[in-house]
Parts: C-alpha cells; sequence; structure tokens
C-alpha cells in the first residue's frame, strides 16, 4: 500500500488553520456579519437575567400583575430576538461555506492532476480521496459551527463574568474558582486530542483505500473466492479505527466531566453563599436570581469548550491532510523557478535557435534520441543501482525501433520517461534536437502519444475515450480513422455506437477491446513521436495480425518506440533495441540479432531457460 507522509507532531493549531485564510477571504464579510448577529444574539441572551432581576424587585415583590405581564412580554420578545438572530447566523454563512468547500475541493482535483505519476505512486488513493471529501467536510463544519462560536462563546462568557462582577463581586469569585484548573485541563486535553484526531482520519484514508481496492477488484476478489480474507482486512481495520474512535471519546469525556462538574459544584457553592446574603439582607433577591440566571446561561458557552476545542482539533489536522496534497510539487515547478525572468538579450543564443555552427549537429540529432540516460526512481534508497544506465539510443526520424527486454529490464520505465511521467536522474533526451526539459510539458505531450501496457479507460463515452488522446479541433474524421487503424469496428455494434458509456474503468469490455481502443487513442492525434508499451498483447492472432498491417501505415509517418514480447510485434519495427540489465545491449535488425546475440534470440524463441 503506498504511504503517506508522517504527521507534524507539533503543530500550532491556530497557525495551521490559518493557511485557509485564502479560500476565506472571499467570504469573510459574511462570516464576519455571521459572528457579529451571534453575539448580539448572546448579548441579547444575558438581557434576560436583568429582566428578571427588574422583575423580582419590582412587579414581583409589589405585587403589580400589570408589571409581571409586561416583564413576561419583554422576556418572549428577547427569546424571539435571540432565536431569530441565530437563525440569521446560519442563512449568512450557509452558501459561503459551500463556495469555501467546493473551490479547495476544485483546487486539490486541479493540484492532483499537476503533480507527477512519482506523487501517486506513493500515495493510496484512498488517502487523496478521504481528504477531497471527509476532510473538507470536517473543515466547512468548522467554519460553519466552532470558528464562530469559539469567538462568540469567549465574548458571551466575558460579557456574563462582567455582568456577574456588578452585581456582587463576592458572588463572581466563587464563580471564577475553577477557571484555572478548566485552561489547565484544556490545554492537556488539546495536545493529546490532537495526536489521536490525525490518527482517526490516516486510519479512515487507509479504511477507504481498502473500500476502493475492493470494488475495483471485485472480479479478482470473487474469481479466486478471497471475500472472506477482504473482509477480515476490512474489519481489522475497521476494528482499528473504531478502538481510536473509542480513545476520542473517553478523552472527550473527561474532559466534559471536568468542565462540567466544576462550573456546577461552583454555582451549587454561590448559591448556598447567596441564599445566606438574601437571609442576612446584604443582596436583595432579584439580584440573587439575575446571579444565578446569567451564571445558568454561561453554562453551554463553557461546558462547549471541549466540543469545540475537539472540533477545532479535527479541523486543524484536516487542514494540515488537505496541505500536505497541496504542498506537494507540480511537474515542472522547479524549471519554472529557475527559469530566468528576462527575455535574452543581444549575443544570447535562444533554445528554439541554433547557435551558427551548430545545425549539421541538429540535423544528425533529428529523431527520437537518448543520451547517456540514467534513473532512479525518487524513492528508492541511494545505494540501489539505477533502474537504467547510460542509455545511448537513437531512432532516427520516421523509423519504428521495437524496444525489447526480458521481465523487469526497464522497459517500460524507459517508455515513460519520454513524456516526462518521470524525470531523469542524469542525461538528456532530445526530439528532433531539443531537449524535452526544454519544452513545456503541454508541448511536449502534443509531440509524443503513448499507448500503456495496461489500457485504461473512464467512465465516459467510446468517443470521448478516443477523443482524450487528441486537441479539442479532433472531430468525427479523426475518430473514426483511429478506430480502424485499432481494428476497433466493434463499437459500431455497441447499443448506442461510440456513444455508448464503457463503464468504470472500462469494464463492461473485454481486455482486448481495452487495449484497441487506448492504441486508437495513441494515434487518433497523428502524433509526431509514438511510444507503445506492448499495444497488441491482449489480441487474438486474427486481430493482431489486422491491426499490424493497419498499424504500419501508421509508423510509416512517425517516429515511434515500441515495446515488444512477440516477434510478430517486433516485425513491425525498422529495427529492434535490446535492454538487458539496465543497460542497451543490442542495436539491429530483427534478423540480425537473432543470429548474433543469444539473449535476443532466447527471448524471441519463448524457451524456458533451463530448457536452453
Amino acid at each position: 500500500m503506498a504511504t503517506t507522509p508522517a504527521p507534524t507532531q507539533d503543530r500550532s493549531a491556530v497557525r495551521t488553520l490559518l493557511r485557509l485564510w485564502p479560500y476565506v477571504r472571499p467570504v469573510r464579510a459574511r462570516l464576519v456579519s455571521a459572528a457579529f448577529v451571534a453575539i448580539v444574539a448572546s448579548c441579547v441572551g444575558l438581557v434576560i437575567p436583568l429582566a428578571l432581576k427588574w422583575m423580582v424587585d419590582g412587579p414581583i415583590a409589589d405585587r403589580d400583575p400589570a408589571g409581571v405581564w409586561l416583564g413576561a412580554l419583554f422576556l418572549l420578545l428577547l427569546g424571539f430576538t435571540e432565536a431569530l438572530l441565530f437563525g440569521l447566523r446560519r442563512w449568512l454563512v450557509a452558501r459561503p461555506l459551500s463556495h469555501v468547500e467546493a473551490s479547495m475541493r476544485a483546487a486539490l482535483y486541479r493540484h492532483l492532476q499537476r503533480l507527477p505519476v512519482a506523487f501517486h505512486d506513493r500515495w493510496a488513493s484512498g488517502q487523496l480521496l478521504s481528504r477531497g471529501t471527509t476532510d473538507l467536510m470536517l473543515l466547512r463544519m468548522f467554519l460553519a459551527f466552532p470558528l464562530t462560536f469559539l469567538l462568540v462563546n469567549g465574548v458571551t462568557i466575558l460579557v456574563g463574568v462582567i455582568i456577574m462582577l456588578l452585581q456582587d463581586w463576592t458572588l463572581g469569585l466563587v464563580i471564577l474558582g475553577p477557571a484555572v484548573p478548566v485552561m489547565v485541563t484544556c490545554l492537556i486535553f488539546e495536545r493529546r486530542y490532537a495526536k489521536l484526531a490525525r490518527r482517526a482520519q490516516d486510519q479512515v484514508g487507509d479504511l477507504t483505500t481498502v473500500v476502493e481496492e475492493s470494488v475495483l477488484g471485485i472480479r479478482i476478489i470473487k474469481g479466486f473466492g478471497r471475500h472472506r480474507s477482504q473482509e477480515r482486512a476490512f474489519r481489522d481495520l475497521s476494528k482499528t479505527l473504531r478502538g481510536t474512535e473509542l480513545r476520542k471519546a473517553r478523552l472527550l469525556a473527561t474532559i466534559w466531566g471536568v468542565i462540567v462538574t466544576l462550573p456546577e459544584v461552583a454555582i451549587g457553592a454561590a448559591l448556598v453563599v447567596g441564599v445566606v446574603q438574601v437571609a442576612d439582607g446584604v443582596l436583595s433577591a432579584g439580584t440573587l436570581v439575575a446571579f444565578l440566571s446569567t451564571a445558568l446561561a454561561l453554562r453551554w458557552p463553557v461546558e462547549s469548550i471541549g466540543f469545540l476545542l475537539a472540533m477545532s482539533q479535527e479541523a486543524a489536522t484536516a487542514t494540515e491532510r488537505y496541505f500536505e496534497v497541496m504542498d506537494a510539487e507540480v511537474e515542472g515547478a522547479a524549471e519554472r523557478a529557475c527559469a530566468p525572468a528576462a527575455t535574452p538579450g543581444p549575443g544570447s543564443v535562444s533554445a528554439a535557435v541554433p547557435a551558427p555552427g551548430t545545425g549539421s549537429a541538429r540535423v544528425r540529432e533529428r529523431g527520437l534520441r537518448f543520451h547517456d540516460v540514467t534513473f532512479r526512481y525518487p524513492d528508492a534508497p541511494p545505494d540501489t543501482p539505477p533502474v537504467l544506465q547510460h542509455i545511448d539510443l537513437h531512432i532516427r526520424p520516421g523509423e519504428s525501433m521495437a524496444l525489447v527486454g526480458g521481465t523487469g529490464s526497464g522497459k517500460t520505465t524507459l517508455t515513460a520517461l519520454i513524456p516526462r511521467l518521470y524525470e531523469l536522474t542524469s542525461g538528456r533526451i532530445t526530439l528532433d534536437g531539443a531537449d524535452i526539459t526544454g519544452l513545456s510539458r503541454q508541448a511536449l505531450r502534443a509531440k509524443v502519444a503513448v499507448a500503456f501496457e495496461e489500457p485504461t479507460l473512464f467512465s465516459a463515452s467510446v468517443g470521448d475515450n478516443v477523443l482524450m488522446g487528441a486537441g479539442d479541433t479532433a472531430g468525427h474524421a479523426d475518430l473514426e480513422r483511429a478506430l480502424a487503424v485499432a481494428q476497433a469496428g466493434f463499437v459500431h455494434s455497441l447499443p448506442q455506437g461510440t456513444d455508448t458509456p464503457v463503464g468504470e474503468q472500462g469494464l463492461s469490455l473485454s481486455g482486448g477491446q481495452r487495449q484497441r481502443l487506448a492504441l486508437a487513442r495513441a494515434v487518433v492525434a497523428q502524433p509526431e513521436f509514438l511510444v507503445l508499451d506492448d499495444p497488441l498483447s491482449a489480441l487474438d492472432v486474427h486481430t493482431e495480425a489486422a491491426v499490424e498491417a493497419a498499424l504500419r501505415q501508421v509508423l510509416a509517418d512517425t517516429t515511434a518506440l515500441i515495446v515488444a514480447h512477440r516477434p510478430s510485434t517486433v516485425l513491425l519495427a525498422d529495427r529492434v533495441a535490446l535492454l538487458s540489465g539496465g543497460r542497451i545491449a543490442a542495436v539491429g535488425t530483427h534478423h540480425e540479432l537473432l543470429r548474433t546475440n543469444a539473449e535476443y534470440a532466447h527471448l524471441m524463441s519463448g524457451e524456458e531457460e533451463g530448457a536452453r
């Protein structure tokens, strides 16, 4: 399973959450307005105890029914106003926060498309999926509720404490007694909960990966009767996640117990002291009622601290996981950073124009050429040998070259270097004399078309899958020509012809049909350079012969490198290169290598090593 980076251990939740500002900034006015409305609503709620004080010390003490009804009407009005303001707050944040979530998800998807293949080799797809779904949902919930109410509740507690101290400072000090232990508990809780939140969200990503792989590989699971082992793997991961969530729940229950118990004890103590003061005539009954009502009104702001801190930590973890992907360097970022900003001055030589005296060299370098190319995978240990070493190979313009080698010799890796799916460790690759690193990826991939060994199709129509290999100007005639080259006429017998959806990964088609559509996608744009990684391996003998006959016409007008395992595919090429141990061991025609190279003859014969 692909791995993900280790989580940051001592990160600041506030500093992490501040990274959301570029996404929040466009809707900051609505969020500030919502916070202001929520603060006003909370302060309206704190007026209710003062109204109660007036009623107890006034109309109730004077036995004035009209005053009591007036006070009740005022309390009803305050309650209605508070409810209306909180409803307005929710309306203010709903639309902008859905926009923030959508823009972050779009930015993540766009960034994933620009990340190099090496990044996707390292990361499990489920981890990326969970970052684009679960994590962004947590962030939207944080922006909608905890972010606002951490501020609102803080202001409410401050105003409420001031009101209580103004009513009676001795009772106020009794209420403030638990403040220090509550704050210490919150600090300890925050640090411990952050680690558990990160672990749980990573485990959700692992679980998502298992589900995704099981769905995509359902034919393998059923074909080999492995549903029980997959179920066990899923159950084990679910059990691990459940254990982490239970630890989170226990930790949250602990802090909630502390935060609820200590203030309740303080309120009880304040009640006893207040009753004694009322009995002694030091304090009015209305003041005691107002004080206790204010203290009770602050119960939710105080008790919600643990819940809000937990959601804030989960949001900080989600932000951290989101930016782990967004901080990954996209293709070409290093080149753009190093590229000179100024235009070439007098006497400088442009990369697109050969210097005087180099014209003949450029002519000799036309076609596809590898110059002392070495490649090691980015995550490979430094002491391991490179996958490819000192590759020197020249495919002349209009020539087709077959690349032959044993399993694991590096053929597929070599083909992936041409469209820069991976970056060279050293050396150069040139197309008609131009270094591929000097071309933008868009320009490079417009020149080079690739058909991979594993034909990947998307949940789209047949036509959309094929035309993905062409520009926006490609039309029906280009589609039909490509289908004819790939001998993919079967598409016309599908229910909707070329408009027929192929299903997820094209699994509604056979392997040979998918391979033919992948080949059609490679040739539809009539590229200058064509890279085919064993494009006919899934075809039957008769279909292979028909595809080869049509493909020869395409190869006559392009420069091609073809990974081949069978003599019939090798015969499509003008010359053959033998790749052995990461090096080019021999180059020549098929018949020359059969006579002069024992390893090549063995590969083409299909004999087992022990039968030689």
